[in-house]
């Protein structure tokens, strides 16, 4: 039997992309069919590679090609993120996807979340930056270690931190440590721009923005002004800290931004003695509220006593924690994550009267 490049797209038709609900001919994943001597070789190209189901994808386009008595199947998984729809603002050169991570209220772990989820997309391959939107507390240096200031290159740009894979700007990188900031809400919105369009970034997958907590004026700065492919919000279990989530989404549901879920963090703590989870905080809020509000879950993250005394150690928990359970708890928040990223670029739209760019 002569082995076709017809033959072998109608047999990896069968092949579904479970969180696009659509086959991976139709979704144009299948690139560069090779046939030579009776081996059959092609990429799969992915639309990010942190994508949680890769190697069961890898595994059934194996299967399949297989099925037509091919014996010898190589299966290159790739991938190219893609740029969500943005409309009606302006976008940032070099950076395909801009995602925000708030909360609705201080103390739920926010920016903790949001370094971690950073490191954990990086891990996988993606280009990956963190923008640390609060001016006046900013924690990222804390987070990652670095204190010195952020240099300026030849083209008057800020030069971004680099550290454990990540480029990273914040406003600790441009003030004396310890030193306040003073400012009112137009210099605010203005630093928030140089952040943006004056910081050299080069090209970045994602740029995650850890944005202060609350709905004030950064929040509203960046949700009304700045080209946001998505967010996500942290909340924990008690009840005060889910009521500040429902006024997050209000205000990105206002701004025709689209929420990817939400986050419950510090949801419970592993019994050292009896391996049980105990839930201080309560149980279930995060999951009652997104069900509600008809956005998903995407998971608990548990209470760690040894958070607090590592935050500022400059060595997050995925570094640190590597296989064990906060880092796995991490990398598969980030899986959950991209995915319903990757359904949202292919079917959301914002809504009437609305413009795209």
């Amino acid at each position: 039997m002569t082995i076709t490049e017809d033959a072998i797209l109608k047999v990896l038709s069968r092949v579904q992309d479970p969180d696009l609900n659509r086959d991976i001919v139709s979704l144009d994943f299948v690139k560069n069919i090779r046939i030579e001597n009776g081996a059959v070789s092609f990429d799969v190209e992915l639309t990010t590679p942190a994508c949680p189901v890769k190697d069961m994808l890898r595994d059934q386009c194996l299967n399949e090609v297989r099925s037509l008595g091919v014996k010898d199947v190589t299966v290159n998984m790739t991938s190219r993120v893609r740029s969500a729809p943005v409309y009606g603002k302006q976008l940032v050169p070099g950076i395909r996807n801009l995602i925000a991570v708030a909360s609705g209220k201080g103390g739920v772990g926010k920016s903790t979340v949001c370094i971690n989820l950073a490191i954990a997309l990086a891990k996988t391959g993606a280009r990956v930056g963190v923008m640390d939107c609060d001016l006046y507390g900013p924690s990222v240096p804390s987070l990652v270690g670095i204190h010195n200031k952020a240099p300026m290159g030849g083209d008057k740009k800020i030069i971004p931190h680099e550290v454990h894979g990540l480029k990273t700007i914040s406003m600790g990188y441009l003030i004396e440590r310890n030193k306040a900031v003073g400012w009112r809400g137009p210099m605010l919105s203005k630093m928030l721009q140089q952040f943006l369009f004056q910081v050299s970034w080069g090209e970045l997958d994602y740029l995650l923005l850890d944005l202060p907590p609350g709905t004030g004026d950064v929040q509203l700065t960046l949700t009304q002004s700045t080209p946001l492919s998505a967010a996500v919000l942290v909340t924990t279990p008690q009840d005060v800290a889910l009521r500040d989530v429902e006024k997050g989404l209000a205000m990105f549901k206002e701004a025709n931004v689209p929420v990817l879920g939400i986050v419950e963090n510090m949801s419970y703590y592993l019994c050292g003695k009896c391996s049980k989870k105990h839930r201080p905080f309560g149980e279930g809020g995060g999951k009652k509220i997104a069900a509600s509000e008809k956005i998903p879950f995407l998971g608990e993250l548990p209470l760690d006593p040894r958070i607090p005394s590592e935050l500022g150690s400059g060595e997050p928990i995925v570094i640190r924690d590597g296989d064990g359970p906060l880092g796995t708890a991490f990398r598969e928040l980030a899986g959950k994550m991209v995915a319903e990223f990757s359904q949202i670029s292919q079917t959301w739209s914002p809504g009437p009267g609305v413009m795209e760019v």
